[in-house]
């Protein structure tokens, strides 16, 4: 059944079963609930209700809403104006004003300074390096061996000083990677850093020894100063099971990590990524393994420092461009980098250090502007990695729409996940009518699963929609279904 009409004349289910309540006799939960389920029956569509109803999912749990893009008409709704922990689907909006306030080619820099004379004779730096961060929120491996690779360029083999860190562009308050979720290992609760490096994530690989009992284990990159203990050992078995069998006890300053329990020897590879180190300790041990690989030396340790430096720096290294880095964001759901984009839009709008608080700032300023509804919302750090966050169903949609109007609509609908093709929906709905007809956004934490973005139904329309579900165990698999059942329905309008 489709359900087209005016959005201002739709009211939400708490105003309709107050509506209800005064004509009826709804005095208790159970009351509700029978009459949520009876509007449900008359708004949703049969293939929703038969989810909710098979997995016993409280209609309440769910709010949706959807727009057709042609004529901007109301096309189903559903519980759409009740805030709801929105997950990742919240970086719709982080991303969106970054690309507006910032522009699609704006760039992060990550500044050289050299302080000390070049020993022409022996390519020395007789004296200290200096790297200070703008934020860029992909300063990868491979990226940093281009800054060196350029650095080396110049002549420069050797640095007798020390690598000075200033990371003082965002102010970082008191940050406890295990808040989130007691997982502080986890690269997704990686903090941010303005001199970030690789995410801070070290990738262990584990194989089996053939001729032993034994598990190799070799981690890329290799930092000196990260102590590995290997107490794994094999057993006959199939490679499945949590990490493989594989427990890793950290000590507080996780610099020494203990990897214990048995590895089923069916696995051939197996590989997981952990965060490593403080910020600062990582950039300098992946710093000095790239410029010793690519034969210099570096004699000196770290030290982190606020320069205040006013001349022109030796090398101003620039990243990829804001539209390459929020399909990273949207596509695969980086955390971290979403809030890189919060702290930066703070510092670039209210001076540096970029902060939170500013940052939410920004945004809010924005959606002020663009008369876009913001009330109850509740941004929050940017990324969608919290229990504090709040927006609606129908905010997530009247950004899309807005989205789809704007100049970089384009470089926008193109950082979310193509359906079957690529990010976080790679592998639903590949080869089959969905692949290809959808650009999503999605969202999951324990009990939240959303999405939002665009479909295009098989007659060729075009709509935004929106999605979001809080209930126990919601992101178990059963969530899943009931975006599957919605998008399917959208499809055949």
């Amino acid at each position: 059944m489709t359900i087209s009409r005016n959005r201002k004349a739709l009211l939400s289910i708490k105003t309709l079963l107050a509506c209800i309540a005064v004509f009826t006799s709804i005095e208790s939960v159970a009351d509700e609930q029978k009459a949520i389920d009876s509007l449900s029956e008359q708004i949703l569509p049969v293939s929703i209700r038969s989810v909710l109803k098979h997995r016993n999912i409280s209609g309440d749990s769910l709010s949706l809403y959807v727009v057709d893009l042609k004529n901007s008409e109301t096309l189903l709704s559903w519980n759409e104006g009740e805030s709801k922990i929105p997950a990742s689907t919240i970086k719709i909006l982080t991303t969106l004003v970054a690309l507006e306030e910032l522009g699609p080619n704006y760039k992060w820099k990550t500044d050289v300074h050299l302080l000390g004379d070049i020993d022409t004779d022996k390519n020395t730096l007789q004296g200290d390096l200096l790297l200070k961060g703008y934020g860029d929120p992909f300063l990868v491996s491979s990226r940093v061996w281009q800054l060196i690779h350029y650095l080396r360029s110049r002549e420069i083999k050797n640095i007798d000083g020390n690598l000075l860190l200033d990371d003082s562009f965002f102010k970082i308050v008191d940050y406890d990677p295990s808040a989130f979720d007691n997982e502080p290992l986890r690269a997704y609760n990686v903090e941010p850093n303005a001199l970030m490096m690789n995410f801070k994530v070290i990738n262990y690989f584990f194989y089996p020894d053939d001729s032993s009992k034994n598990v190799q284990i070799y981690m890329d990159p290799s930092i000196e100063d990260l102590q590995i203990i290997n107490r794994l050992s094999t057993v006959d078995g199939e490679c499945r099971g949590y990490q493989r069998g594989i427990t890793i006890s950290p000590n507080e300053k996780y610099n020494k990590f203990i990897f214990s329990g048995e590895f089923p020897r069916d696995c051939n590879e197996y590989s997981m990524s952990r965060m490593a180190l403080t910020h600062n300790e990582y950039t300098y041990g992946l710093f000095k393994s790239i410029w010793e690989e690519s034969g210099g030396e570096l004699k000196g340790g770290w030290k982190n420092v606020k320069s205040d430096i006013e001349v022109e720096p030796f090398l101003s290294f620039e990243s990829l461009s804001l539209a390459e880095v929020i399909k990273s964001i949207n596509k695969f759901s980086n955390n971290v980098m979403a809030k890189h984009l919060l702290l930066t839009l703070a510092a670039e709008k209210f001076g540096q250090p970029g902060t939170e608080n500013n940052g939410r700032k920004v945004i809010k300023n924005w959606l002020e502007r663009k008369n876009i509804d913001s009330e109850n919302l509740v941004i929050d750090n940017g990324s969608g990695l919290s229990r504090k966050a709040r927006i609606n169903a129908k905010q997530l949609v009247d950004l899309l729409v807005y989205a789809y109007k704007s100049p970089y609509m384009p470089e926008f609908i193109s950082s979310l996940s193509l359906s079957g093709m690529d990010g976080t929906m790679s592998h639903r709905f590949n080869n089959e009518e969905l692949t290809g007809m959808a650009h999503l956004k999605t969202g999951r934490i324990d009990h939240v699963i959303s999405m939002a973005g665009y479909i295009q139904s098989q007659s060729g329309e075009r709509y935004a929609v929106a999605l979001i579900q809080n209930y126990e165990d919601i992101h178990k698999g059963f969530g899943d279904e009931i975006q599957e059942a919605l998008l399917r329905w959208i499809s055949k309008q």
